[in-house]
């Protein structure tokens, strides 16, 4: 599940401020940047090789995006995760994809049971601890295809952007046992529902789905009480 900084190299050809803040960004919502993590920007200048102002410039969107808290002439801090915003994130994705999947059910649910089965297949198979990464990435890719299909794909940026503390929490919810494997249940039923053209099945699937992580919310506080603010 964490990132290896190797993997990413600034292209100078760019700016750099909001590559580095992309990484750090990606650092936190894979855990590999835990909630209380003290970041040093002498550190981050010193690993990235720039100077103080892309890194403070990374800093300051990351507080704006409440993942970050700056203490000045203190220290910067990766924020606890928000169950108050994760709430709120929540309700709002629930309402965008339940209405957008009770409608392509109804217009396209041949076009849109093929284009979720392909992530879908992808997806089985790389179900594994090993492979969370991509794992991820393909339950993004498999509710994108939602919004895409619904033609409201600057919405997906809208809830990708405010879904960042329930990302968070989706990321310690995942190594749970079988957590990994009622996933694939959950996106198979959906695709079913949408290909038999039953909305109501659709929306009662995907509704299931979407609960998974918060259902579970006082087990995740209890195991991460560190890492939570309610």
């Amino acid at each position: 599940m964490k990132l290896n900084p190797k993997e990413f190299a600034l292209d100078r050809s760019r700016q750099v401020a909001p590559q580095i803040l992309e990484i750090l960004r990606s650092r936190i919502l894979s855990m590999s940047l835990p909630p209380t993590t003290v970041l040093s920007r002498i550190s981050l200048q010193s690993e990235f090789n720039v100077s103080q102002t892309p890194v403070r410039d990374a800093l300051i969107r990351l507080e704006e995006e409440g993942l970050v808290e700056v203490y000045p002439q203190y220290a910067t801090v990766v924020s606890r995760i928000d169950i108050r915003n994760a709430t709120e994130a929540h309700f709002l994705r629930l309402s965008i994809e339940l209405e957008a999947i009770r409608r392509l059910t109804l217009e396209a649910p041949d076009e849109t049971s093929a284009a979720l089965e392909t992530v879908l297949s992808r997806q089985k198979r790389v179900v594994s601890p090993e492979t969370y990464d991509l794992f991820d990435t393909l339950d993004k890719d498999f509710h994108r295809v939602l919004y895409e299909r619904a033609d409201i794909l600057g919405l997906w940026a809208t809830v990708r952007r405010q879904g960042a503390h329930i990302d968070r929490l989706r990321m310690l919810n995942l190594p749970m046992p079988g957590k990994l494997e009622q996933i694939i249940v959950d996106h198979q039923a959906v695709v079913d529902a949408v290909r038999l053209g039953d909305p109501e099945a659709a929306v009662a699937a995907l509704r299931k789905h979407l609960s998974g992580t918060l259902s579970i919310i006082d087990l995740i506080c209890e195991q991460y009480p560190d890492y939570v603010s309610r």
